[in-house]
């Protein structure tokens, strides 16, 4: 359907009334997300089984060391795996909301990064390829994408299901994103507080939240998938929009 034509219009004092309407619709959206983050943090937290050492560009570090003294850790599980040329385009594009965020973060005591089982070096290059600044650390060699339900074995996608998001679904590859909360106590000692998936991650895709603000929204339905139209940053064609209007640099 074309937007713009299609599209019903009406008078002002009509577009108001409506407005209200769903202005009451978006204030219960908000008081009930403001409900769950209450019962989100109100949830036990988990201790850690292991030690989990990775490669960060500062030489190994423990999970406890990624905090940067600080109490809280935002980890972005980031598909990036051993012999991949680049990493996963759409946690890419959730990745380039990072580093504004970072800034904010950190006065709120809370440490964000990046894991992923690539090599460190593969991770640094492609990091830079991006102009990302926020920390990036490999896990390469460690069970710490297995054990926090990102990374899936041959074996696991031949039987045709996976245990993913607390439940199972049908294999999409033996990778795939997720975000994991940890705390730090007094002591040192780590622990487990919060994990989401699937489309749990849009959290972190804050261009997706402005998208939906819009007449054409996410604009997807007629893709193959949701993300079909998703590019790395450096590798999107000029923007449809400057092309429409005509407009020159």
């Amino acid at each position: 359907m074309n937007t713009a034509v299609n599209h019903p219009v009406v008078s002002r004092d009509q577009w108001i009334a409506e407005r209200k309407k769903l202005l009451a619709r978006e204030k219960e959206l908000t008081r009930l997300g403001d409900q769950i983050a209450r019962e989100r943090r109100a949830l036990p937290w988990a201790r850690l089984e292991k030690n989990y050492v990775f490669d960060a560009p500062e030489g190994r570090r423990t999970l406890a060391d990624l905090f940067e003294g600080r109490r809280q850790l935002l980890v972005q599980h980031f598909m990036f795996v051993p012999g991949w040329e680049q990493g996963c385009k759409s946690c890419s594009y959730m990745a380039d909301h990072n580093d504004g965020a970072n800034v904010h973060l950190a006065q709120r005591d809370v440490t964000l990064l990046a894991v992923s089982r690539a090599p460190l070096a593969d991770i640094e290059r492609f990091r830079r390829r991006m102009g990302w600044q926020f920390k990036w650390v490999s896990s390469q060699g460690t069970d710490f994408n297995r054990d926090f339900g990102v990374t899936f074995t041959p074996e696991e996608m031949a039987e045709g299901e996976i245990r993913y998001n607390y439940g199972t679904c049908p294999p999409h590859g033996g990778e795939l994103p997720g975000v994991s909360v940890f705390f730090k106590d007094d002591a040192g000692e780590v622990l487990h507080t919060y994990s989401r998936y699937g489309r749990g991650v849009e959290v972190m895709m804050h261009t997706y939240n402005l998208l939906d603000l819009t007449p054409k929204g996410r604009d997807e339905d007629s893709l193959r998938f949701t993300m079909e139209w998703v590019r790395h940053h450096d590798r999107y064609e000029p923007a449809p929009a400057a092309k429409a209007s005509g407009q020159t640099s």
